[in-house]
């Protein structure tokens, strides 16, 4: 993007929260779609493998999530910060030129 129109919107500060917050809910939903399939799994080793699959996409949402937290982009154990942050963003996405 733009560095003027990054400066404009405001999105300079956002697009690492925001590319990361993306990515997060991404992990999570392959999260559920590894578990769904796993149990409707066939055979023992079609469920073995997609096992493998989603604990291997906890441990990356995990990940993400540590970086989230790290950068002060998402607050899971102090929810009066997260909806202080939740509600900043809000404003700043209502800012935003439509």
């Amino acid at each position: 993007m733009n560095w003027l129109v990054e400066n404009l919107t405001g999105l300079n500060v956002m697009t690492d929260q925001v590319i990361a917050l993306d990515l997060n809910m991404a992990a999570k939903s392959g999260i559920h779609m590894y578990a769904a399939a796993a149990t409707e799994s066939a055979t023992p080793e079609v469920k073995a493998t997609l096992i493998r699959h989603l604990n291997e996409s906890i441990d990356f949402q995990e990940k993400i999530t540590a970086y989230l937290m790290q950068r002060g982009f998402y607050h899971p154990y102090n929810m009066q910060e997260q909806v202080q942050l939740d509600r900043m963003n809000v404003q700043t996405a209502l800012q935003l030129p439509s």
